[in-house]
């Protein structure tokens, strides 16, 4: 029998990724995503995604959202006791290993490893290591369908916000820029695609700049009564 786990989620293509390669390895079985929001924007942090399309996703995907919230401009203190928190309920519920998205981030590895053994759980790290040009290309033949909805000006050129996803958007990266956006370049929302059994409709909206980063705000459409828009 396949293993009860949990998943950090952000709705996003890397977290997507991973999710895809557990449904398809049979090892596990996942029954719980955690996103963490904050609660003055209503959103997802860091990649700016309004809370109800992740809800939506989860809706979808079929499985439980766990929303841990933060305030604006969360301290490190603040953000590991939260999600200290939901870790320590999943413990209890009985799970043991919690996946997340990364691909090869060693630091980032570390911290998650260290932050989920203080609540007695392990991590997977469904794609680690696999080449980020190669999961790129691999999300787009899929059929996956993705939209940026977070860039880092300092990297990427503004225009980029609100850009499909697709080959063309990965041609147009410059040289230094990792095809996944793992060094933090941009973020996605993943609208279609294997794991979405229903599509989550959306429009683009007003796209800001707010904190050092350029946000596309994406609109729900059909399932809030709307004519239905695919990007």
């Amino acid at each position: 029998m396949s293993e009860r786990i949990a998943m950090c989620f952000s709705g996003g293509k890397d977290s997507a990724l991973a999710l895809h390669a557990l449904q398809q390895s049979g090892t596990y079985r996942v029954e719980t995503l955690i996103t963490t929001v904050t609660d003055a924007y209503d959103r997802v942090s860091m990649h700016g995604v309004r809370r109800a399309l992740v809800r939506d996703q989860a809706a979808s995907i079929g499985v439980p959202l766990v929303e841990v919230v933060v305030p604006p401009q969360s301290s490190n203190e603040i953000y590991e006791r939260a999600m200290g928190e939901a870790f320590d309920r999943l413990y209890e519920d009985g799970i043991r290993r919690v996946a997340f998205g990364d691909i090869f981030l060693e630091d980032l590895r570390e911290y998650r490893e260290r932050q989920l053994a203080a609540s007695g759980l392990e991590c997977v790290f469904p794609i680690w290591k696999q080449p980020t040009p190669t999961l790129a290309g691999s999300f787009i033949r899929e059929g996956f369908q993705a939209v940026a909805v977070c860039i880092n000006p300092a990297v990427l050129d503004a225009s980029f916000a609100g850009r499909a996803f697709d080959a063309a958007f990965v041609a147009d990266l410059p040289e230094g820029v990792d095809p996944c956006g793992e060094n933090g370049e941009f973020h996605t929302f993943v609208w279609a695609g294997p794991i979405l059994p229903r599509p989550i409709p959306v429009a683009r909206g007003e796209v800001v700049e707010r904190d050092g980063f350029v946000f596309c705000d994406l609109l729900a459409t059909a399932s809030r009564g709307q004519t239905e828009t695919r990007l």
